[in-house]
């Protein structure tokens, strides 16, 4: 016969257990309180809503009481003659931005990491973190007025060349290289902390070893600062293909104009103004769980390749 008397008993040496250490640690869960809170409020509650997505949802009727359509408004979706332009540039901007915003942060925390200077690798991290404190907003208003055709400071500076003034928000050519290298100054800085942190944890002796064997900075940097950042390196890199779909829209949105529209309107920014302007509740929760259906596939599938070629991979 099994004994199951004493299950009671285990599970309240592990309660008792548990309540001791929060008792000895109740900083550091009140610490997490508020992170795990805003998870459950703002990421994980909203999910509720993705059912919508399958109804003509009505305010007036709710969710529960709104008619199901099945897979209507996913095929209005993919067959509207949209779908192929904002899918493209999507695409476009999610892969340059991934790109550019990927490699500085790497060459920035190897160049710090070389400095030998304490107070000019701590005024160097500093500058180049500062600029990830600017809101979106901030940062696109700097943009506007730098690059404005009239009295912009970018303008200026060609007129004294004798340069014709440029509409740079007003070309499409323009617009998505402005996007992507105003996001690298403004995250590289920021970016560039984890490399660090990763380049921390090589073993000094090595370091030694490798400068009493006769090996050049270049070589230092090839065959020991490179090989300790791979496993950060992958994790960023995988965490980036799982977000190449979603480009945040607000900075989009906010850079959007009639010239450029073309080349700006991008999932994101057609979400929210299907959703929030024209109140398509039902057609913008179906187009944004198709993005998110996306990101989640392919991170999935970074992961496994990830784990396939080497050891590190997020689960």
């Amino acid at each position: 016969m099994i004994n199951t008397g004493n299950t009671g008993v285990g599970y309240s040496s592990r309660a008792h257990a548990f309540f001791r250490v929060f008792r000895n640690q109740w900083q550091l869960y009140t610490m997490v309180l508020l992170p795990v809170a805003y998870l459950l409020i703002f990421c994980y509650g909203p999910i509720f809503g993705v059912i919508m997505a399958f109804k003509d949802f009505s305010i007036r009727k709710g969710v529960w009481g709104s008619p199901w359509v099945g897979f209507k408004y996913f095929e209005q979706f993919l067959t509207s003659p949209v779908f192929k332009q904002l899918l493209g540039n999507t695409l476009s901007l999610s892969f340059y931005a991934m790109i550019a915003e990927f490699f500085f942060p790497i060459l920035l925390a190897l160049g710090l990491n070389e400095v030998s200077k304490i107070f000019f690798k701590k005024s160097v991290q500093m500058i180049t973190y500062f600029p990830y404190f600017i809101s979106t907003v901030v940062l696109v208003g700097m943009l506007l007025q730098m690059l404005n055709p009239t009295g912009g400071l970018v303008n200026n500076i060609r007129a004294l060349f004798g340069q014709p003034a440029l509409n740079f928000m007003g070309t499409p050519k323009w617009w998505r290289g402005i996007y992507v290298w105003s996001g690298v100054w403004q995250s590289s800085g920021y970016r560039a902390v984890l490399y660090i942190a990763a380049l921390t944890a090589v073993d000094p002796q090595l370091i030694e070893a490798a400068v009493i064997d006769g090996a050049s900075r270049v070589q230092r940097v090839r065959h020991i600062d490179i090989p300790a950042m791979i496993p950060t390196i992958t994790i960023m890199l995988i965490l980036a293909i799982g977000n190449i779909m979603t480009v945040g829209y607000e900075k989009a949105y906010l850079m959007q104009n009639n010239l450029n529209l073309n080349i700006s309107e991008i999932i994101p920014t057609y979400v929210y103004k299907k959703g929030l302007l024209n109140n398509q509740y039902s057609y913008s929760t179906a187009v944004g769980l198709f993005n998110s259906v996306v990101n989640f596939l392919l991170v999935i599938t970074a992961n496994v390749v990830a784990g396939r070629i080497g050891e590190t991979k997020l689960w």
